[in-house]
C-alpha cells in the first residue's frame, strides 16, 4: 500500500489517477482497453469522473474478449464464450501507462484482466509474457528489448479499381509512388504527421526514437527505446494506436497488415532482446577477447529449435504469409547470423557492451505479448540447456533452400502451433488452446472467401 491509494493487483495507484486528472482539468474522456490475442485493443471509453472508480475497483468486461476472432466474433470452440455463464471479469489498471492523447483531446489507459480469485486471467496475452519474465528473474536475467514497427501510409479510400494507394504527404499534399528509401525529403514532407507522433508519444510517457522512410512506397519504420521487455511490449501497443490515431487526423490510414502491396517489402516487427544482470550489465556483451556471449550463443541456440513451432504467432494471418513469398530484407529460414538480413536471429555488427540479437520473423501485425513470450521462453530454453545455435549462416539464403522443418503455409503453421509443447508450456493451457482454434475459424472462414485475383486469372477463362 502507498497510502492506502494502491488497490489493484497490478501495482497501479490511485494518485496516478489523480495527478493525470489535475494535469488535465479540461479532459473529459480516457479510452480503457485491453490487447486481444490478435493485439486489437478492446474496452470502453469511459468519463473523466469514472477514472478514479476504476483504479479503486477495476471494471468488469466479458472473458469472451479473449475468445474472439480478429472481426470480434465469438468462436464456440475457443473455450473462452459462455465460460462460467458468460460472466465479467474484473480488470485493473496497468501501472505507468495512463496518458493523454493530444490529437484526440482524451486519455488513454492499459487494463488487465483478472479472475475472481485475484489471479491473471489465462487466455490474456499480457500475463503470459509476465510469467516468462518471473522464470527469467529467477534464474538472475532480467530480459531487456526493444521493438521495431515497419508500416505503411496509405488514402483511405481505395481508387475506382478497388486498389489502395500510399498516402498523399501531410505538408505538400503530393503523392509518391517512388522508393524514396532512406529519403529525408519524403520525411519532410510527412513532418506534420510525425510531429504529432512524436507529440503525443511524450505525453504517454513512450520513447519513440529513429524514424526512417523504408525500402517501400509509403512505408515507414519507427523504432522504440530499448527498456524491460514487459514494457517494451507494452510499448507497441501505445504506439501502434498513437500511429493510426494521428494518421486519420492527417487524412490518411495507418496499415499494419503486413503485406498490403503484394510487389512491394512487408512490414516485420523485429525484437532486440538482451539479457541484464541486477545492477544492469548487459549479460550478452562480448567476451573480453572479443567472442561472442555463450550465454547470448546459448539463447540463439534454443530460439533455433523453436521458430517452426511459433511461426502461427509470428505470422498469425493469412496476409501474414505473403511476406515470406520474397525474401527481400525478409527471413525465410530459421538460421543465424551476424550482419544478415535474411535469415531468422540477426546479430547486429557492432561489438561490445551493446551486444544483443534481433528476431525478425515477426509481421507487424503480431501480437507483441505472445512474440516476446516465445521468444523469451525459447531464449531461456537454450540457456538452460545450454544449446548450441550451430555454425552462422555466410550467405544470403533462398526461400527455396529454406530448411524443410519450418511450416510453408498458415495451415501448416496452425497444425504445428496445435500440436507443439514447447507452445503450449509457453503461452498456458488456456491461450494455447483458444489461439489455435481462433485461428483455425479464421482460416476456415477465409478459405471460402473466392478473390478478385482468382475472377479475373480463372473466372471466364479456364
Amino acid at each position: 500500500m502507498t497510502g492506502n491509494t494502491q488497490i489493484a493487483p497490478t501495482g497501479a495507484d490511485l494518485a496516478e489517477a489523480k495527478a493525470f486528472l489535475e494535469k488535465y482539468p479540461d479532459l473529459q474522456a480516457i479510452d480503457v482497453f485491453l490487447t486481444d490475442c490478435h493485439g486489437i485493443g478492446r474496452g470502453k471509453t469511459v468519463r473523466r469522473h469514472e477514472l478514479e472508480g476504476i483504479y479503486k475497483s477495476g471494471r468488469a468486461l466479458p472473458l469472451s474478449l479473449f475468445g474472439q476472432d480478429v472481426r470480434g466474433i465469438d468462436v464456440d470452440s475457443s473455450g473462452l464464450v459462455m465460460t462460467e455463464g458468460g460472466g465479467d471479469k474484473r480488470c485493473w489498471p496497468v501501472a505507468g501507462t495512463l496518458g493523454y492523447l493530444p490529437h484526440t483531446g482524451r486519455g488513454q489507459l492499459l487494463i488487465t484482466m483478472f479472475n475472481d480469485d485475484g489471479t491473471p486471467v489465462d487466455g490474456e496475452p499480457r500475463p503470459g509474457l509476465l510469467r516468462q519474465i518471473n522464470r527469467a528473474k529467477a534464474m538472475g536475467l532480467n530480459p531487456m528489448g526493444a521493438f521495431e514497427l515497419e508500416f505503411y501510409l496509405v488514402n483511405p479510400t481505395p481508387t475506382a479499381d478497388g486498389r489502395f494507394h500510399p498516402a498523399s504527404y501531410a505538408l505538400t499534399k503530393r503523392q509518391s509512388h517512388q522508393r524514396n528509401t532512406m529519403s529525408v525529403d519524403e520525411l519532410d514532407e510527412m513532418s506534420p504527421l510525425f510531429d504529432a507522433i512524436y507529440e503525443g508519444a511524450a505525453h504517454l510517457g513512450i520513447t519513440l526514437e529513429t524514424l526512417i522512410s523504408e525500402y517501400g512506397p509509403g512505408q515507414y519504420e519507427l523504432t522504440i527505446r530499448y527498456r524491460d521487455l514487459l514494457h517494451a511490449a507494452d510499448d507497441v501497443i501505445v504506439a501502434k494506436r498513437l500511429i493510426r490515431t494521428c494518421a486519420r487526423r492527417f487524412g490518411m490510414e495507418a496499415c499494419f497488415m503486413p503485406k498490403p502491396f503484394g510487389s512491394e517489402p512487408g512490414s516485420g516487427m523485429h525484437l532486440h532482446l538482451s539479457m541484464a544482470d541486477e545492477t544492469g550489465a548487459n549479460l550478452f556483451a562480448d567476451q573480453p577477447d572479443g567472442s561472442l556471449s555463450p550465454l547470448m550463443l546459448n539463447a540463439i541456440g534454443g530460439l533455433r529449435q523453436t521458430v517452426g513451432d511459433t511461426m502461427l504467432v509470428l505470422a498469425p494471418f493469412l496476409n501474414s504469409w505473403r511476406r515470406f513469398a520474397s525474401t527481400v530484407y525478409s527471413p525465410a529460414s530459421d538460421d543465424w547470423g551476424v550482419e544478415n538480413r535474411n535469415v531468422a536471429i540477426r546479430v547486429p555488427g557492432q561489438p561490445g557492451k551493446t551486444r544483443h540479437f534481433e528476431h525478425r520473423v515477426a509481421g507487424v501485425d503480431a501480437n507483441p505479448y505472445m512474440v516476446a513470450t516465445l521468444t523469451l521462453a525459447a531464449a531461456l530454453d537454450g540457456i538452460e540447456n545450454k544449446t548450441d545455435p550451430g555454425a552462422p549462416s555466410q550467405v544470403e539464403m533462398d526461400v527455396q533452400k529454406a530448411p524443410s522443418d519450418l511450416p510453408r503455409s498458415w495451415l501448416e503453421a496452425i497444425d504445428r502451433f496445435e500440436q507443439s509443447g514447447f507452445t503450449r508450456n509457453a503461452l498456458g493451457d488456456c491461450l494455447h488452446t483458444a489461439f489455435g482454434a481462433i485461428k483455425r475459424a479464421e482460416y476456415e472462414q477465409m478459405v471460402q472467401e473466392v478473390s478478385r485475383a482468382e475472377w479475373d486469372l480463372y473466372g471466364f477463362t479456364v
